[in-house]
């Protein structure tokens, strides 16, 4: 209550208000000059779960403009800083990082349980796949793009409004410019980003008008704005709800291989294996193998970040529902090959392997 009493105040948002942004869930898909200031503005929001998708590191040349990151970041995965960040900066809410880049093999696996997607990347194949993702899921996609001193927004597949490729009608030989290639006075994604964010929370709260059908144009050497009007395309909405459909229907979301007590045990034979024991310390009986890793859940995701993600990892934990809830969690950071022990330690209570 102390945190949100400022935007609690609001009529418009109210106690009521403030829950809505506690049980939404965003995805961020960038997490770089648009990405940071929509991410801070979210979790200052108190929006509850927040996932960042970003596959590159952080480098020193975006530190003029991504104010998430600092000197120490640099070389670090940009989705774990700024879910390291974020976290910091609100240890309320739930961040959750993809450091892979967002792409047609992992997108319906990535998006899976999210209700806005935000775009906030630097190439132009990367929006239109956002864009039919969200189309295929029934997501709203909230937009926008900088270039030298200007900027764009717009809202995308909200309540049957135009779509991405509705504005820009995707052509043959596409060729994107980014902002390593142009250029960009580091205010401009900031400011764009934060206009995101609000969109985002109209959304969420269903107040205000959306930016759906418009596109707001933004030019900071002149300190002028306009709003465009967008028409919708039927054949192009169309053609981006294919697509998507036929994505989503090759890249059903993996499911995690639930062991029973004798393939964990045919398992661990295997020291190709990686064996991980989600347990507390004071949690018995004591597994004497040394082929298992003694990792507690709240470290986990630091101790995969050296983990191969083709590597075949096995979970367990005391009764099996941990280790099913942490392998769900780590397919989609992108691995490919998790099972766990169905029934954790207790499926193992009949053997000479559970004694300590």
């Amino acid at each position: 209550m102390n945190r949100y009493q400022r935007q609690i105040a609001l009529s418009e948002i109210g106690i009521t208000g403030q829950q809505k942004l506690t049980d939404a869930k965003v995805l961020v898909v960038g997490a770089g000059g648009l990405g940071c200031p929509v991410l801070q503005n979210l979790a200052a929001a108190g929006v509850g779960t927040i996932g960042v998708v970003d596959g590159d590191l952080v480098e020193e040349s975006n530190l003029n403009r991504q104010f998430l990151y600092r000197n120490s970041d640099c070389g670090k995965s940009k989705a774990s800083a700024a879910a390291a960040s974020v976290i910091n900066q609100n240890p309320n809410i739930k961040v959750i990082p993809f450091t892979s880049d967002f792409n047609r093999n992992n997108s319906f696996e990535i998006v899976d349980g999210f209700q806005i997607i935000v775009d906030c990347t630097d190439n132009l194949p990367t929006r239109y796949l956002i864009n039919d993702v969200a189309l295929a899921k029934g997501m709203p996609m909230v937009y926008a793009s900088i270039h030298q001193f200007e900027g764009q927004l717009s809202v995308f597949n909200y309540q049957n409004g135009p779509t991405y490729r509705c504005l820009f009608p995707e052509k043959a030989n596409l060729d994107s410019i980014s902002c390593d290639d142009a250029g960009v006075l580091g205010v401009i994604p900031n400011l764009l980003g934060v206009m995101q964010a609000n969109e985002v929370l109209k959304i969420i709260l269903g107040i205000g008008a959306v930016l759906s059908g418009k596109l707001w144009l933004y030019d900071g050497l002149q300190a002028s704005s306009q709003t465009i009007s967008i028409k919708k395309n039927a054949l192009e909405i169309q053609h981006g709800l294919q697509i998507g459909l036929a994505l989503r229907k090759q890249t059903q979301p993996k499911e995690v291989n639930a062991m029973d007590a004798d393939a964990f045990l045919s398992a661990i034979e295997n020291t190709e294996n990686v064996i991980i024991d989600l347990r507390e310390d004071f949690e018995e009986p004591e597994l004497n193998l040394p082929n298992i890793q003694k990792v507690p859940i709240d470290q986990l995701e630091k101790y995969l970040e050296k983990v191969d993600k083709n590597q075949k990892i096995i979970l367990l934990c005391q009764y099996g529902n941990k280790s099913q809830l942490a392998a769900n969690y780590i397919l989609k950071l992108g691995f490919k090959h998790v099972s766990h022990l169905q029934k954790g330690i207790t499926a193992l209570e009949q053997t000479n392997l559970s004694q300590s």
